[in-house]
């Protein structure tokens, strides 16, 4: 099971018995300190000194999990050990040459604890409206079934295990420094008066508060090669204009979120293209290779080009498409329902952007943010940081994937062996160096005033920061409880291939929502959906016949659920990301673009996914729900203010 190799694990001395084994065994036994039932995990031994010899492993009550051999110096690793409860611990060791026995005692607890971490995080985020305080409940919850019921130990294992080991980790450590640098490139564009300069050269064009929701959708959708540059570039560079206007920011938030992932999972050439498409290839691997496929199916499976498969999906993309055509629908028709509807009229009353009390996750009032009096406020000196940003992350992401693939290649094949990560830095470094450049050379800023204006843009980022650690260890603990496996086993019953889609699709909505991660979920599904689809009948006709639907609607179902899971979770990183790079509420944004996604999904899987798996094309699937969201706008939608 993904992520229990990982877990703290109990390291047991095993002393061989000195009548049956000529010298002293030194291994250790490294296993999981708690199992959920029915769920895989693993065991790793290691012997470090004495005679080679042959093991196995059984549980109380003698049913045989596993065995092997291990030589001085190696290790090995069990797979595919589950406990079926409670009666069947503790899992004996022992050797067949007569060594002595070792007990491992991991804790056994139900599957469904493993819900219980991000499901009250969840609530307690939503009923109280304070994010930190939730997150941190949940990460100490987990913790808590993870450390064997100890209060003490969670409390430990909270910081120890999961906190600190989330911004260790890699792409954590780079999307909180891009946050921090892109932050800082924004202080020092504020401070020299190009955010001003902005607001004073778009004025003209965008004199409505519709006409700058249109530049921001538009603007989304024009950075479609990564979600995490979208929603940050946009969302700082839009804010002022839209301030300005007197767009809520939780509009704001919810134009920026929504297109950032659904544009960049439908673009061939994107960061997301890759990892979707490596998914998929290990999807058609792993059903060419089970048994019970016929040797003409695995024969076309292995030829089957996963970057055309991931192109034919591209139709069934259901909820992401949908969800684009929302945000323009609510952009050109300005009507808004909901909590939506209350934010846009409080706005336009011109009582606030934001409503009293939010807990903005940038702080955008300082003073240090401010243009000094007399500053000329020149429109370029931020729109070429924001270019230049722009500009390298796309360079960046061709050549980190130039210098991979080894030959010259497709733009998606290139992008799909990209660094994103990396390219991510050079960008938002190389927009920080060009803002204080320009600042500097052209007198407005002292070097020491810019370094300044830099280190207060940095300390806006600092509370989401915190909240995006609090969410990725969440995520810790959910992987490590086994979160997403245990949802996942829920769709493998027997269903009608119809609505295999919509099962999917709802399957890992709820694990993105649990887990707030949409590539987590992704990785989780797409290697158990392709085969599951197959065994339908998916492969029959590959490429040609109608049964190659079940296979396209299901693996896009997975691709739209996590989104749209992604997109309702105040625990995903892109939610928070959206919130801190619109300076708005957290809690408010998620409760603002609740009932949109929610609308849009329910659309979604009536009249794209259910409809058809029973045999309606995609093209009129879309026509329906457009009008269906069209007509939803019309008569449930109000205007907070005539048309201009």
């Amino acid at each position: 099971m993904p992520g229990l190799t990982a877990l703290p694990l109990i390291a047991i001395s095993l002393l061989a018995s000195q009548t049956a084994v000529p010298q002293e065994r030194q291994v250790s036994v490294k296993a999981p300190t708690a199992v959920l039932t029915g769920l895989d995990f693993s065991v790793e031994l290691e012997m470090t000194s004495g005679p080679p010899g042959a093991f196995i492993l059984e549980t109380a009550d003698g049913r045989l999990l596993g065995g092997g051999d291990l030589v001085a110096g190696q290790s090995v690793t069990v797979e595919g050990l589950t406990i079926s409860s409670a009666s069947e611990v503790p899992v004996q060791l022992s050797w067949t040459d007569g060594g002595q026995a070792t007990e491992v005692r991991p804790r056994v607890l139900p599957g469904w604890m493993s819900l219980l971490p991000p499901l009250v995080a969840i609530a307690l985020a939503l009923i109280f409206k304070e994010v930190i305080i939730s997150l941190f409940a949940g990460v100490w919850l987990g913790a808590l079934a993870y450390a064997g019921l100890n209060p003490i130990g969670a409390m430990a294992r909270s910081v120890d295990r999961f906190i600190a080991p989330a911004i260790a980790d890699g792409s954590h450590a780079a999307i909180l420094v891009f946050s921090f640098l892109l932050g800082g490139m924004v202080g020092v564009i504020s401070r020299s008066g190009g955010t001003h300069g902005i607001v004073q050269a778009v004025r003209p064009l965008a004199r409505t508060r519709r006409r700058a929701q249109l530049a921001t959708y538009l603007g989304g959708l024009a950075i479609f090669f990564d979600d995490y540059a979208n929603t940050l570039v946009i969302g700082n560079t839009m804010r002022p204009i839209t301030d300005r206007m007197k767009v809520s920011r939780e509009k704001l938030a919810y134009i920026v979120d929504s297109t950032a992932a659904p544009v960049a999972a439908i673009m061939f050439v994107s960061t997301w293209a890759g990892f979707e498409i490596s998914l998929i290839g290990d999807g058609l691997r792993a059903a060419a290779a089970d048994p019970g496929t016929s040797p003409a199916i695995a024969a076309g499976l292995e030829a089957a080009n996963p970057f055309a498969v991931f192109i034919h999906t591209i139709p069934y993309l259901f909820y992401p498409i949908l969800a684009l055509f929302m945000v323009g629908l609510v952009v050109i028709t300005r009507r808004d329902f909901g909590p939506m509807l209350t934010a846009e009229r409080r706005a336009a009353r011109g009582d606030g952007v934001y409503r009293e009390g939010a807990a903005l996750l940038a702080d955008t009032s300082s003073e240090a943010l401010e243009p000094a009096e007399g500053v000329p406020l020149r429109w370029y000196n931020a729109v070429l940081p924001v270019l230049t940003v722009i500009f390298v992350v796309f360079a960046g992401l061709y050549t980190s994937g130039l210098s991979a693939l080894g030959r010259p290649g497709t733009l998606s094949e290139v992008f799909g062996q990209s660094d994103p990560f990396a390219s991510l830095l050079w960008g938002s470094l190389s927009g920080l160096f060009v803002a204080i450049i320009m600042a500097v050379a052209q007198r407005i800023l002292t070097a020491k005033q810019a370094v300044d204006a830099c280190v207060g843009g940095m300390r806006s980022m600092f509370l989401a920061a915190i909240i995006l650690t609090l969410a990725w260890a969440l995520g810790g603990v959910t992987e490590a409880l086994g979160t997403g496996p245990y949802i996942s086993t829920l769709i493998q019953d027997s269903l009608p291939p119809q609505m295999l889609p919509a099962m999917v699709f709802l399957a890992a909505a709820a694990t993105a929502f649990a887990t707030g991660t949409s590539w987590g979920t992704m990785a989780i599904f797409v290697p158990i959906v392709i085969p599951l689809a197959i065994a339908f009948g998916g492969a029959v006709g590959f490429e040609h016949g109608a049964q190659y639907g079940l296979l396209l609607g299901s693996t896009a179902s997975v691709l739209a659920g996590a989104i749209f899971g992604d997109h309702c979770s105040p625990i995903s990183d892109t939610t928070v990301l959206s919130s801190m790079a619109s300076a708005c509420d957290h809690m408010d944004h998620v409760r603002t673009q609740l009932p949109y996604a929610l609308a849009v999904a329910t659309l979604a899987v009536l009249a794209g996914s259910i409809s058809v798996g029973y045999g309606l094309h995609p093209a009129f699937a879309y026509l329906i729900g457009t009008i269906a969201l069209f007509l939803l706008l019309r008569f449930v939608g109000k205007r907070d203010e005539p048309l201009g």
